[in-house]
């Protein structure tokens, strides 16, 4: 039987999870990259992590490097970019994708407290043309040095906590919420969260995300 203090502390975090933004990756395939990715999009406060494999593979998460933070996410597997973008776009997101090129916006100027998911590529290449044709508009983080990118986790998190400092300044944070049938589903689910992980624990997402 769940403590009083557990029911409260995810009570706590579900009431703050961000349903409206959303993480996409696409072919990520580094396993460090893919669990440092999963522990910061749970403490910023994510809720629905989307991957897309455009090949036939598992999502390679390390339970050392994730601390098991995808137990408390839902991830939702594609088997394409068109797929993926498409069911997102049907549920009225706005499309970012990550890219450094001229015509990338800088995040900072970025209205994060749209309804937004954000397309992060590969280690290698980045996103994919396709998927940089489906988005509504491209982001970057300017670089200043000669190296002109970041680890994916670290551009994962300056985004997203820039997305919830812009939320916290709107003084408007419920709005971005999960709904009420959310937060209830989601709270069955990590009451049941023990030990040892389970079969498909943390991949089962809600059933409709509006």
């Amino acid at each position: 039987m769940p403590t009083s203090r557990r029911q409260e502390r995810i009570n706590q975090v579900l009431v703050n999870r961000q349903g409206d933004l959303r993480v996409v990756l696409e072919d990520v395939v580094n396993t460090h990259n893919a669990s440092a990715v999963v522990r910061t999009c749970e403490a910023a406060g994510i809720m629905y992590v989307d991957v897309i494999y455009n090949q036939p593979r598992t999502f390679p998460v390390n339970e050392a490097i994730s601390t098991r933070a995808e137990k408390w996410l839902a991830i939702n597997l594609y088997s394409s970019t068109r797929e993926c973008l498409l069911s997102l776009q049907a549920k009225g997101f706005l499309i970012a994708a990550t890219a450094l090129s001229p015509e990338a916006m800088p995040y900072t100027e970025v209205d994060f407290t749209q309804k937004l998911a954000i397309v992060f590529g590969n280690e290698a290449e980045g996103i994919s043309p396709l998927a940089r044709e489906m988005a509504d508009f491209l982001i970057k983080i300017p670089m200043r040095g000669m190296v002109q990118s970041l680890n994916l986790s670290v551009s994962v998190g300056i985004i997203l906590f820039e997305a919830l400092r812009q939320r916290h300044q709107e003084n408007n944070w419920s709005q971005h919420r999960l709904t009420p049938k959310e937060i209830e589903f989601f709270t069955r689910k990590w009451l049941q969260v023990r030990g040892k992980k389970k079969e498909g624990e943390g991949r089962t997402a809600f059933p409709s995300r509006e």
